[in-house]
């Protein structure tokens, strides 16, 4: 148990290291990419790269709507990633769970008015709704991937059409708190005057702010699950939970609570695309297809892949509908395509 709870501290940079030298070519494209982002974003545009590409603010704030639909991507998907990397637990209703938060908190918010506590009631919610999957549907399939996926088809069918019966098609929006309103100016130039004062660029202050929350629960899910006695047990189940129950540790309840983490991270997400995007039927498809391929881009069980991935699609995303809106989803499939071609396992697999 001890050896795996040390193996996946390095395994991330072990495993970029080992791409770097098997695919130098490739290394070497990826770096230079984001060399030149890198400087698209800082330097002043010359007069001739405006013309090519349009102004420098609808670049950057494709990026940064890029970088904060990542964000929320890696929401959902590090759910999924420990939902179905880690506990092997194949659940393709993931996003009827997300679909289910954004409209519990849609509700919190509306009748009492608080932001905050809409993210309380849809994970306490969402959790709950996971704990009884994990019981009633997984518990009884351990192993059986297939009727795990076929089952959980026809639960989020089933999910669907109820949510569908209570709230109908409609489009609803999470009401921004106060506090939250308004853009933020940031330090990046997208323009000087004639007089030669910089314009910089000003930003919406909620979703810096729900970015920043993301990241905060990335490090804290990586900290907890590869410096804490509980990840240590949790992959230690994984790997051999026979050899874990007989050392004492109650599996089955580890594996409950790290559904029910995994099922709320959903439903905080929810509440987060219900803020600065909206909820509606059929987000839920969308956004199970977005973990499905923000976890294969990552990598299963990696919480470092999974915030990896999830940046590389949001960005694609949101680049490719303002330079290539006919082609934008094809680029994300594509993104996904060249991944599994040169690391099956993903970018940062463990």
């Amino acid at each position: 148990m001890g050896a795996s709870a040390r193996r996946p501290l390095g395994s991330g940079v072990a495993g970029v290291t080992r791409f770097i030298e098997r695919h130098p070519a490739w290394a070497l494209l990826a770096i230079l990419a984001v060399a030149f982002l890198l400087w698209l974003i800082f330097a002043i545009w010359p007069p001739g790269l405006e013309e090519a590409f349009g102004r420098k603010k609808v670049f950057l704030n494709a990026v940064f709507n890029g970088i904060t639909l990542g964000g929320l991507y890696f929401l959902v998907a590090s759910g999924f990633t420990l939902i179905f990397g880690l506990m092997r637990n194949v659940n393709l209703a993931h996003g009827s769970l997300y679909l289910f938060g954004g409209y519990v908190g849609y509700v919190i918010s509306t009748w009492t008015g608080s932001w905050i506590l809409s993210f309380i009631v849809a994970f306490i919610a969402v959790a709950l709704v996971g704990v009884v999957l994990q019981i009633a549907v997984f518990r009884r399939m351990e192993g059986q991937e297939l009727r795990q996926t076929m089952v959980t088809i026809g639960l989020s069918i089933v999910f669907a059409d109820l949510m569908l019966s209570a709230f109908g098609g409609d489009f609803y929006q999470i009401q921004t708190p106060r506090w939250l309103i308004g853009p933020l100016e940031l330090p990046l130039a997208t323009a000087v005057k004639s007089s030669g004062e910089p314009v910089y660029l000003q930003y919406p202050i909620v979703r810096l702010v729900i970015f920043a929350a993301s990241v905060v629960i990335g490090v804290a899910m990586w900290l907890a699950l590869n410096r804490t006695r509980i990840g240590m047990i949790i992959r230690a189940g994984v790997d051999d939970r026979d050899i874990l129950a007989a050392t004492g540790v109650r599996v089955q309840l580890v594996f409950v609570l790290v559904f029910a983490l995994g099922a709320g991270l959903a439903g905080i997400a929810g509440v987060v695309g219900g803020t600065f995007q909206s909820i509606s039927y059929g987000e839920d498809t969308r956004f199970l297809l977005a973990s499905l391929v923000v976890v294969i881009v990552g990598g299963m069980g990696s919480i470092p892949g999974a915030a990896l991935g999830a940046l590389i699609i949001g960005l694609a995303e949101q680049l490719g509908s303002v330079y290539i809106p006919t082609y934008a989803i094809a680029v994300t499939f594509l993104i996904m395509v060249l991944v599994l071609a040169l690391r099956p396992q993903g970018l940062l697999a463990r």
